[in-house]
């Protein structure tokens, strides 16, 4: 916790723990994040290595523990793929990740070598996220063990710097004009597990903010999740039961895609792509399952006017 009371995200943690459990196992040429584990603890890699080696603990806890991150694994990959190809499409010097939480695309991504990116997230996901990458680096050893430690897993983004920012509360253009992004260049936008987590207002002054400082050229990707009474009734199921991970997060806002295409053009964005995950599944090749988060979660790419 930090002195307000607020801690670091869980399902950043969780979507963390789904990438590095999928790993080299889904979607071959077309999926990989080798930095997601560098960045767990030790305890946190048990449950990925179970769900690597397919075989679930003994005990209710730990195997819901289990099940969640297994579940995570099916939905961030086709996530992930989207995500990754409409930046490899439109990279720009600049990336914006709101609600960074533990992105590992600075440190993986190659095509982000001519780009600077700002990681905004609260500032306690952000204290949590720079232990890591310092522990990360100190676990790599090497003459240079320390040096590395200090700053962190070497990236492949020309920059990255950290924007500490409380949606709810702060100024989030003010946060970066303070971190330097330029907002008469063109900036990719990226808001990947997030909207659902803010309430409609929140994500309406956050796009006001965006669209203050987007300039032509520009292009957001946004990954939400529409309203499903199957969904809905499983998460406070998680919550009553206090058996997730996440169960102390709950979404805020769902948004029906004709919705969201409406809100980003009031905004000079217009949607030239918005696809369900179960949809993006069948692209990549891999086991659906007719789940029903597939069902309900959708990334869409809109560009400026």
């Amino acid at each position: 916790m930090n002195e307000s009371g607020r801690a670091a995200s869980r399902t950043a943690v969780l979507v963390c723990q789904g990438r590095a459990a999928a790993d080299g196992r889904a979607a071959p040429g077309r999926f990989a994040d080798p930095v997601a584990v560098q960045l767990l603890r030790a305890a946190e890699r048990t449950p990925v290595d179970e769900v690597r080696a397919g075989t679930p603990p003994q005990g209710w806890r730990a195997r819901t523990t289990y099940e969640s991150v297994r579940a995570c694994a099916e939905v961030v990959v086709p996530r992930t793929v989207a995500i990754d190809e409409a930046l490899r499409a439109r990279v720009a010097g600049q990336l914006v990740i709101l609600g960074a939480g533990l992105d590992t695309r600075a440190w993986r991504l190659r095509e982000l070598a001519r780009t600077d990116v700002w990681e905004v997230d609260h500032p306690a996901s952000q204290r949590d996220k720079r232990a890591r990458l310092a522990d990360a680096a100190q676990a790599a050893g090497g003459p240079d063990g320390a040096d590395r430690a200090a700053a962190g897993l070497p990236t492949m983004a020309r920059s990255v710097r950290f924007t500490p920012v409380d949606f709810a509360v702060d100024d989030l253009g003010a946060a970066l004009d303070t971190a330097g992004h330029d907002p008469s260049a063109p900036t990719t936008w990226l808001w990947e597990g997030v909207v659902p987590y803010l309430t409609r207002d929140t994500v309406r002054a956050t796009l006001a903010t965006l669209a203050a400082r987007t300039a032509p050229g520009s292009s957001l990707i946004v990954n939400y999740q529409t309203p499903s009474a199957k969904a809905a009734a499983g998460r406070l199921l998680t919550r009553v039961l206090g058996s997730s991970i996440t169960s102390g997060e709950p979404w805020r806002s769902l948004w029906r895609p004709q919705q969201m295409a409406a809100l980003l053009a009031e905004y000079g964005m217009r949607v030239v792509s918005d696809d369900t995950l179960l949809a993006l599944v069948h692209t990549i090749g891999g086991p659906a399952r007719g789940r029903t988060s597939l069902q309900s979660g959708r990334v869409a790419v809109a560009e400026s006017h």
